[in-house]
């Protein structure tokens, strides 16, 4: 019996988000549309015995994603996701989720934080090949001397996102 996904899009200040969501309205995947070498490969690898169907909005995932972009960046966290990956891939993304909006980490740091201080490169391969962009929040991780460094949705959409986020995290700040 084949899984029953659901598609939509978002559209948002730095391109259209093509979405997969499961009849839970859990996450599966989310990239940029125009970036189709990306998304393709992700439907090849862990959805080819899915049936999909467009449906707005499933599971609110488009609204929680709307609220992110038009500044609650706490939004994010209330995206329950489920991807696929190894088990070393699944920490990092885990891990990933646990940087604060506003904030930034390193490739190192982040391998420190698992216990595996030497998998640095390890950990970019596994934010290279996280399927769920901006909720899984691979953009906050940098260059040791904090360059921007890779993202799947270019360099341009990764400045944007750190931008967004360090601004709205300062405007809560001011506020509590």
């Amino acid at each position: 019996m084949s899984e029953e996904l659901f598609l939509d899009t978002v559209k948002t200040p730095i391109g259209s988000l093509l979405l997969v969501a499961d009849a839970r309205g859990v996450l599966r995947m989310l990239e940029f549309e125009d970036r189709p070498e990306r998304w393709r490969s992700i439907f090849r690898r862990h959805f080819k015995d899915g049936e999909f169907r467009k449906k707005r909005d499933p599971g609110g995932v488009a609204s929680k994603l709307k609220r992110y972009f038009d500044g609650d960046i706490a939004a994010l966290d209330e995206i329950k996701v489920d991807a696929h990956g190894t088990d070393f891939q699944l920490a990092c993304w885990r891990n990933l989720r646990k940087i604060p909006a506003g904030s930034s980490t390193s490739y190192g740091a982040l391998a420190k934080k698992m216990g595996r201080p030497s998998a640095m490169r390890a950990v970019g391969l596994a934010n290279g090949a996280n399927p769920i962009a901006v909720v899984v929040p691979c953009h906050r991780v940098v260059g040791a001397d904090g360059s921007l460094t890779g993202y799947g949705g270019g360099l341009g959409r990764k400045r944007w996102l750190l931008d967004h986020e360090a601004r709205h995290a300062a405007k809560k700040r001011k506020t509590t």
